[in-house]
């Protein structure tokens, strides 16, 4: 994850609407692409030129709606940062299609299994030490069972890693033994 980041970012191509008061007191609705998300916040594409304001509102073809800041902006891409704070779990995965989450699942089960096999722990003692199945644990790293942040956690720490390593570390094949 990048130092100038507050949220892992993932990259989306979603169409939504962003809508702003536009100093006169009505309303403007402006289509955009929405290209990455996270907890924080949108990397948005405007169809057009057009001046946006400061504050607005990202609404996602699901309908979620996030109050928004505008964080920069170059050209018709704008970064947004949600005003209201980090999404909640439930809104980050109304943000990301079911591909998208499915993908990032697999992503951290590889890193899991990448750093689990370099500081030479198998697969049931991994799972012992976190008092789930083997089974479970296998499923988690193929990527077909979600992790939860707390066993996340505790194996960030059992393989002495930073929690970002797992959740948005290097490609698997990138894990070294460090």
């Amino acid at each position: 994850m990048s130092d100038h980041r507050a949220a892992v970012r993932h990259h989306t191509l979603r169409t939504g609407i962003v809508e702003f008061d536009n100093g006169s007191g009505s309303t403007v609705s402006v289509p955009c692409t929405i290209r990455d998300v996270s907890a924080a916040g949108a990397r948005l594409e405007l169809n057009s030129s057009l001046w946006v304001a400061e504050e607005l509102v990202l609404i996602f073809s699901s309908g979620l709606r996030k109050h928004c800041r505008v964080a920069w902006r170059k050209g018709r891409l704008i970064g947004s940062a949600f005003a209201d704070g980090y999404a909640s779990a439930d809104e980050q995965a109304v943000m990301m299609t079911t591909e998208e989450q499915a993908r990032h699942r697999r992503g951290i089960g590889a890193r899991v299994k990448a750093t689990r096999e370099a500081r030479g722990y198998t697969t049931a003692q991994l799972a012992e030490h976190l008092s789930v199945t083997p089974a479970f644990l296998a499923q988690a790293e193929q990527g077909e069972a979600d992790i939860p942040l707390y066993q996340l956690m505790h194996i960030a720490d059992l393989l002495m890693v930073g929690l970002d390593r797992l959740v948005a570390g290097a490609a698997a094949e990138e894990v070294d033994a460090a």
